[in-house]
């Protein structure tokens, strides 16, 4: 073997030891980057199979008081998501659309379209529900009348209890492929 060979070797640090500079600052390099990568991954992957993992539990919730609620109007009515996270403490909130039929008696209508989700409007005048999006036409008990939406608006359980009226919340209703 070379005398010169030997040296370059020597000064580079490989030899007995079996790692050199360089190896070692690969190595390093791949650690601490898979490292990285697992923090900032494991967060994200979380994130995206939580909805799957997790079961939602539908929600009673109150929207008001019985005589808050006219004969034959239709309000809005808004209050907290049954889906939301424990960190969406101002923002968790959506609402429905709320008759009052009898006495005794009501009903509540999504606020999303059921074509693609947009939020509805009520219209008192010609008593139908108007989607500004891509002009979907419901009429007050909910039936499509016009428009593109392949089927009519979602409706809430709605139950008293006691004085208060309660709508059970659920997830926001989306036409699937098999729906419509």
């Amino acid at each position: 073997m070379n005398k010169d060979t030997e040296q370059n070797c020597e000064s580079c640090g490989k030899g007995k030891a079996g790692m050199n500079r360089r190896g070692f600052l690969e190595k390093l390099t791949f650690f601490l980057g898979g490292l990285s990568a697992l923090i900032i991954g494991i967060p994200v992957l979380g994130a995206l199979l939580e909805p799957w993992l997790t079961k939602k539990v539908p929600v009673w919730r109150s929207v008001g008081r019985v005589t808050d609620f006219e004969l034959g109007k239709t309000v809005l009515v808004k209050f907290r998501d049954s889906e939301t996270a424990p960190w969406e403490k101002g923002i968790g909130f959506t609402a429905s659309w709320l008759r009052r039929d009898s006495e005794n008696c009501f009903t509540a209508f999504a606020i999303n379209c059921a074509h693609l989700g947009c939020p509805v409007r009520w219209d008192a005048d010609s008593e139908l529900f108007l989607c500004p999006c891509h002009g979907g036409v419901y009429y007050k008990n909910g039936e499509v009348a016009a428009g593109p939406p392949p089927k009519g608006l979602t409706k809430y359980k709605v139950r008293l209890s006691g004085e208060k009226v309660e709508i059970l919340t659920g997830g926001v209703p989306i036409t699937t492929l098999s729906d419509g």
